[in-house]
């Protein structure tokens, strides 16, 4: 099987797509294919509210065009599907966007066509889940008239160091043939190579995993910085300590957010209990990540309590709301939960985050953030969840200076020096 001269469809133009359709519009024919239209024109535009791509980077790739219009799919012989796959309420994966991109697909393939998934699923999910969705809409049978790979992505969103082309590339395919074109196709792209796996399911577990045990060593870190704090030892100074061991792992504890390290774990430990295995250490980890939020709220209220600062209408400030720093990406943040453990206790809670498109924050979570710096001296409390680059640069007398006098500062990423705030994990 042979890629040469074929026209890609890279179907999701988030953190993920674009910088794939990027990269191979460079080298080839490419449909960036979104199914918002604000954001096709956007990226005619020359624009990208990620980040992801600079105006330069999207004008070199000099054959990519960008449609929502799935009838310009047909164009295409391979499918690349890069839509999120998020959880729902209960933590139970929530397939739709991976279902209606299959349907999408569907519609357009035809016989000698390739569909490539890369978002994160569970071992299975590729031939359980959207081959039977692919055949039922295209009335093609799979690995006799279309074929699929799975090449899980590893775009880590803000990082500007480790880019696509320079991240090691899993690839893997439906047959030994198809694999083999699937791991050339990246190469064309990845020149920190590619390793092809045997099968779809080893490259779908490969995938879930590796933000799986990041999530576990953090969640150790976490449960070492609740114990430290109960011995009133500083977390940050043990674990420099640690740290000269020349194998201790530099993890620390902080808030488990984003697209990928709060949400993969639960697509593993789905399939786990599905065959019958009731995972326990993963899903204590997750316990104990998705429970930080709740105690930075809680020691935030404790320390105004411990400086004769009232809690009943008290204002509170909440520098930062993305799930990480110098990036845009909201998604699945984890300081939306310490704002609402916060308004639990009657607080008038400001957020500030210099890097959000608010109306975005407004359509996820109903929050309406402030639109300008905050004002100084206003403050009961202010709580540095996030470490911008700006808040940074704002240093221990700049932070401080936003809360009233004696106001309490409680440092969620432990950017402050030692003894700079009234806490921190």
């Amino acid at each position: 099987m042979n890629f040469d001269n074929k026209t890609l469809a890279i179907i999701g133009l988030g953190y993920v797509g674009l910088p794939l359709a990027v990269e191979f519009g460079k080298r080839r024919p490419v449909i960036g294919f979104d199914i918002q239209p604000a954001r096709i024109l956007e990226l005619q535009g020359g624009n990208d509210h990620t980040l992801e791509c600079s105006p330069a980077e999207l004008a070199e790739a000099h054959q990519l065009r960008y449609s929502a219009d799935m009838a310009d799919l047909r164009q295409a012989q391979i499918f690349i599907v890069t839509v999120p796959t998020p959880v729902d309420g209960a933590n139970r994966p929530d397939m739709t966007p991976l279902v209606k991109a299959s349907e999408t697909v569907g519609k357009a393939l035809k016989a000698g066509d390739v569909v490539i998934y890369e978002s994160t699923v569970y071992p299975g999910a590729t031939e359980e889940v959207c081959v039977p969705v692919l055949e039922r809409v295209s009335g093609l049978r799979f690995n006799r008239d279309f074929f699929c790979g799975y090449s899980p992505e590893r775009i880590n969103p803000g990082d500007k160091e480790h880019r696509l082309p320079t991240i090691k590339k899993v690839t893997s395919g439906s047959t030994p043939e198809v694999a083999e074109a699937v791991d050339a196709l990246y190469r064309e792209i990845v020149t920190a190579g590619t390793h092809k796996a045997s099968s779809i399911k080893v490259a779908e577990a490969a995938k879930v995993i590796e933000n799986t045990q990041r999530d576990l060593n953090i969640a150790l870190m976490n449960e070492l910085s609740l114990i430290f704090h109960r011995l009133g030892i500083d977390t940050l100074e043990v674990l420099q300590a640690a740290g000269t061991k020349w194998n201790f792992l530099p993890f620390r504890p902080g808030l488990v957010g984003g697209h990928c390290i709060g949400v993969d774990p639960y697509y593993l430990t789905h399939k786990a209990q599905e065959v019958g295995y009731h995972p326990e250490v993963i899903l204590a980890g997750r316990r104990i990540n998705d429970s930080m939020a709740s105690h930075v709220a809680d020691e935030t209220v404790k320390l105004m309590l411990r400086k004769g600062k009232p809690v009943l209408g008290s204002r509170v400030l909440v520098l930062g709301l993305t799930f990480k720093e110098n990036c845009p990406d909201v998604r699945n943040t984890k300081v939306v939960d310490i704002v609402k453990a916060l308004r639990g206790y009657n607080t008038e809670v400001d957020v500030y985050d210099p890097w959000i498109d608010v109306e975005e924050a407004r359509h996820e979570y109903g929050l309406d953030c402030l639109r300008e710096s905050p004002l100084q001296g206003r403050y009961a409390a202010v709580v540095l969840a996030v470490g911008h680059r700006e808040f940074v640069s704002l240093g221990e007398s700049g932070i401080k200076a936003l809360g009233e006098p004696g106001a309490v500062l409680y440092d969620v990423k432990g950017i402050l020096p030692l003894g700079a705030a009234d806490g921190r994990l």
